[in-house]
């Protein structure tokens, strides 16, 4: 484990003991990994560290809450993403995987935020059409900042679509481009030190 990277000062400290107990020090109160994921619904700022070490648990934490979630059959996360997501494990584009994720759920949530706005905050579910647009105008700037990358041309998941000619490409919006140019910095700082 590491130590936290996270900055402390305006995050709620909660801290793990060895019998698995939760220490909420804002509340000086015990608490359950159900109180946990109502922090993180009300979107407060938290870190999970280590009682006795300091280490910061709060990755592992939050994937057991998503573990427990996916036993109790609130399937959120297909089987092929699982399978593709064990695949990145280990292999070279493992550091891009975590940014790239962590954009298509920021992307995700403001277009649910969108979505919500449009419809007067109308509850329910958000329109399926819309959100599988969206995960494919992230697809599709995930291979463009590949193919920027990639010494050998373009980028494609398919590796039939590379030698097929280049489809139309949707137009790229102004802060689509500004949102694109700072991934690409951070994966090429990424990149830069990993060489």
């Amino acid at each position: 484990m590491r130590k936290s990277s996270t900055s402390t000062s305006d995050a709620v400290i909660i801290k793990k003991y060895a019998n698995r107990r939760l220490y909420d020090t804002a509340r000086s109160a015990y608490i359950t990994l159900d109180d946990i994921k109502t922090m993180v619904h009300e979107g407060t700022e938290f870190v999970v560290l280590d009682a006795k070490s300091g280490d910061d648990l709060t990755h592992s934490v939050l994937t057991q809450i998503i573990f427990e979630q996916e036993a109790q059959g609130q399937h959120l996360l297909p089987v092929d993403f699982l399978r593709q997501l064990i695949n990145f494990y280990g292999d070279s584009m493992q550091s891009v995987v975590p940014g790239f994720l962590d954009m298509s759920m920021k992307s995700l949530s403001q277009g649910r935020e969108r979505f919500s706005r449009q419809m007067g905050g109308a509850t329910g579910n958000p329109l399926l059409g819309m959100f599988e647009e969206q995960v494919r105008q992230n697809m599709a700037l995930f291979e463009r900042a590949l193919g920027a990358m990639s010494p050998f041309g373009t980028y494609s998941a398919d590796p039939a679509a590379t030698q097929k000619a280049k489809p139309e490409e949707p137009p790229v919006r102004d802060h689509d481009l500004d949102e694109l140019r700072s991934q690409m910095a951070a994966m090429q700082e990424k990149l830069d030190k990993l060489s």
